[in-house]
C-alpha cells in the first residue's frame, strides 16, 4: 500500500478502528443498483495560529476537526449527508440517508483498489503543527520582532504573525479507486508601523507554502522579510 494512502488511513480510519473491510462493505451498501456514481469523503485538518505585539504573545489558537461526506448519484439526483464523528454506526446513518435517493435497489460487491505504487508527492506529509514546539514557535516571532526593530530606529510597531495548517483527505469512489493527500501549509506575516516627524506609514511582508515551518529558518528568510516590511 502506498505511503500517503497508509498515512491518511492512519490518521482517519484507524483512529475509529475502521479497516478495508468496513469501507468495502459500506461503499457496497451505498451502491444500490439505482446509484450511478458514489463516494465517501474523510477528511481531518488541524489549524494554529500564532501572534506576536509588541514582544508579546497576543493570542494564540488551536483548532481541528474530522469527519465524512457521503454522495450518491441517481439520475439526475443526488444524495449527501455529512457526519462530524467518523464511526462505524455515524458512517452507516450517512450512507442510509444519501442512498435514500433511491427507492429500491439491492446492495453490491465494491472491491476497492488499494494502491501499492508510491504516488508522486509533491510536497512534504509531516504536519507542520507539529514541526515545532510552542517555545520555538514563539521565539521565532520574537526574532522576526528584533531584526525589524534593529533595521531601523523610526519603528514604533511590530506585530508578527505565524499559522499553520495540516490536511488529510481520503477519497472512496464506486469505481474501486481510493485517493489520498496530505496537505501541509505555513504562513509567516509581519506588519511594522514606523514614525518620522510625526508622520506615521506602514508596511508588511511575509511568506509561507506547503512546508514545516522550518522554512523560515533557512536560506535568511525572516532577514529577507524584515528588510521587505
Amino acid at each position: 500500500m502506498s505511503e500517503i494512502i497508509t498515512l491518511a488511513k492512519n490518521a482517519l480510519l484507524e483512529p475509529a478502528g475502521l479497516g478495508n473491510q468496513d469501507i468495502e462493505t459500506l461503499m457496497g451498501k451505498l451502491c444500490s443498483m439505482n446509484i450511478d456514481y458514489a463516494d465517501m469523503y474523510f477528511q481531518y485538518s488541524c489549524y494554529e495560529s500564532w501572534s506576536l505585539e509588541e514582544g508579546r504573545v497576543k493570542s494564540g489558537s488551536y483548532n481541528q476537526a474530522r469527519g465524512v461526506g457521503v454522495r450518491a448519484i441517481s439520475g439526475e439526483k443526488t444524495g449527501f449527508a455529512y457526519s462530524d464523528a467518523i464511526l462505524l454506526p455515524s458512517l452507516s446513518n450517512a450512507v442510509d440517508a444519501a442512498r435514500s435517493i433511491a427507492k429500491q435497489g439491492m446492495d453490491k460487491s465494491i472491491a476497492l483498489t488499494w494502491p501499492e505504487k508510491p504516488e508522486l508527492t509533491l510536497y512534504s506529509s509531516a504536519n507542520p503543527v507539529q514541526s515545532l514546539g510552542d517555545t520555538d514557535k514563539v521565539q521565532l516571532l520574537e526574532q522576526v520582532d528584533k531584526k525589524v526593530r534593529k533595521l531601523d530606529s523610526r519603528v514604533q510597531q511590530v506585530t508578527a504573525s505565524l499559522s499553520g495548517v495540516h490536511e488529510v483527505v481520503l477519497i472512496a469512489r464506486s469505481d474501486g479507486d481510493l485517493v489520498a493527500d496530505i496537505r501541509p501549509l505555513v504562513r509567516l506575516n509581519v506588519n511594522v508601523i514606523v514614525e518620522q516627524n510625526g508622520r506615521r506609514e506602514q508596511g508588511g511582508a511575509g511568506g509561507g507554502g506547503r512546508f514545516g515551518y522550518q522554512y523560515f529558518l533557512e536560506h535568511g528568510r525572516i532577514d529577507s522579510y524584515a528588510k521587505e516590511a
